[in-house]
């Protein structure tokens, strides 16, 4: 099997590995870097559970390969918190009881995160979209649109 060498920052920091060609992200961020917050849901890219950022944007690592991040900037959802202290988002998802079982919410918070970097005073419609690709089987989805809400009022101040 062909390998290559890998050398990109994760969650600010460099790495270099040698990673199989066929190698998914996700099986890199949770096998070989011990990053177990990016989850495995559907393995298809239709759920969003795995969605972590390349350069700021969101993305599904479960339909990335690794090998793709040469010289990329890859953040998972450990990458949040400061000294132990919750993101706003993070924070926002708790109090506003955005998360129901918890399965979908480290690809949720990503998501989020990545819309409010590049649309920091979103509307509920854009917030809706911004979030569609991420898919929540215990909620209906209106403490979600909160949490990210109340995310951006915190972080518009």
């Amino acid at each position: 099997m062909a390998k290559t060498h890998l050398t990109f920052s994760l969650n600010g920091r460099q790495r270099d590995d040698v990673v199989p060609d066929n190698m998914l992200l996700v099986d890199f961020l949770r096998e070989t870097a011990g990053l177990t917050g990016t989850k495995i849901g559907c393995d298809g890219g239709e759920c969003g559970a795995c969605t972590v950022l390349v350069d700021g944007s969101p993305r599904h690592s479960c339909l990335t390969l690794a090998v793709t991040m040469q010289n990329r900037d890859v953040e998972t959802v450990e990458s949040l918190a400061e000294n132990g202290r919750l993101s706003a988002i993070q924070r926002a998802f708790h109090e506003q009881l955005g998360a129901q079982c918890g399965f979908c919410t480290p690809g949720m918070i990503m998501a989020a995160e990545g819309l409010l970097r590049e649309n920091p005073s979103p509307s509920a419609d854009d917030i809706r979209q911004g979030m569609a690709s991420n898919i929540c089987r215990c909620t209906g989805y209106v403490k979600i649109i909160a949490a990210v809400q109340t995310a951006a009022a915190e972080l518009g101040k």
